[in-house]
């Protein structure tokens, strides 16, 4: 019953919200629309709570840095987005270009200035990111990025990508590591919720200067270990660390390239 409570609530605001925005987009500015988006996540945390059973709990806001910064977020849930935009008034985000396919959703995610890039990667999103990255860069903002491009199942990880690196030797901003167990009571997007206490956690920034390599492994180890420590203190069992898989888009290349061979 409390699945489907949510799957109500969801679509109810999702759909409500989403047309006040669409019309919001007429304004000029951004700030009203800004402000609708702001009041969707509010009530999609809430109804989290409220019929889903989820609450959520955040450590380590304290570690944020001032001014402008980088979140690099583990992804295993698609209540991620709402959660983490719920901690800040402004907040960027990275997503891919498939949103854009749904009817008035391309322009909403314009106005917000959201950073929307090609989904198969490449120079292509690597020029996206850096324009699109460029503005929110220009005007303070904090910027969101699921560096490893695609929601995980719990106790599974994909290789981090390098675009999150491009952006924070770019931008020259710090990067905060964002781990998450939010995963184990909405997992990626299934209609069943588990209740529960999930908890989101900022890691100590990544400060600037750092090498690719060093920089991708250093975000990953932070990431994946801190994870790991959330899911086993939420089952109450010992610490087992994430399993690296092929992501999707690799899958598809890893068998084509076998059928051909």
């Amino acid at each position: 019953m409390r699945s489907l409570a949510f799957a109500i609530a969801y679509w109810t605001l999702s759909i409500g919200y989403g047309l006040t925005a669409a019309f919001s987009a007429l304004i000029p500015g951004r700030n009203a629309t800004a402000a609708v988006i702001r009041a969707y996540v509010r009530r999609m945390v809430q109804a989290m709570r409220l019929f889903a059973g989820i609450r959520i709990e955040v450590r380590g806001r304290e570690r944020l840095p001032a001014g402008a910064f980088i979140i690099a977020s583990k992804h295993q849930s698609w209540g991620d987005g709402f959660a983490t935009y719920d901690q800040f008034d402004d907040l960027a985000f990275v997503t891919g270009d498939h949103l854009e396919k749904f009817p008035l959703l391309g322009t909403v995610l314009k106005k917000l200035g959201a950073i929307v890039v090609n989904n198969c990667g490449g120079r292509e999103a690597r020029e996206s990111l850096k324009q699109r990255g460029a503005d929110a860069h220009r005007e303070g903002r904090r910027i969101l990025i699921y560096p490893e491009g695609n929601l995980a199942k719990v106790g599974e990880k994909f290789r981090y990508r390098s675009g999150v690196w491009h952006m924070y030797r770019d931008f020259d901003m710090p990067v905060v590591p964002l781990a998450s167990n939010l995963g184990l009571f909405w997992p990626q997007e299934e209609y069943r919720k588990h209740p529960g206490v999930a908890t989101l956690e900022f890691l100590d920034p990544i400060p600037t200067g750092l090498g690719k390599e060093e920089f991708l492994a250093r975000l990953e180890e932070a990431v994946e270990s801190k994870t790991a420590e959330l899911i086993a203190e939420a089952r109450g069992g010992p610490v087992v660390p994430n399993v690296r898989v092929l992501a999707p888009d690799e899958a598809r290349r890893a068998k084509a390239a076998a059928a051909t061979a």
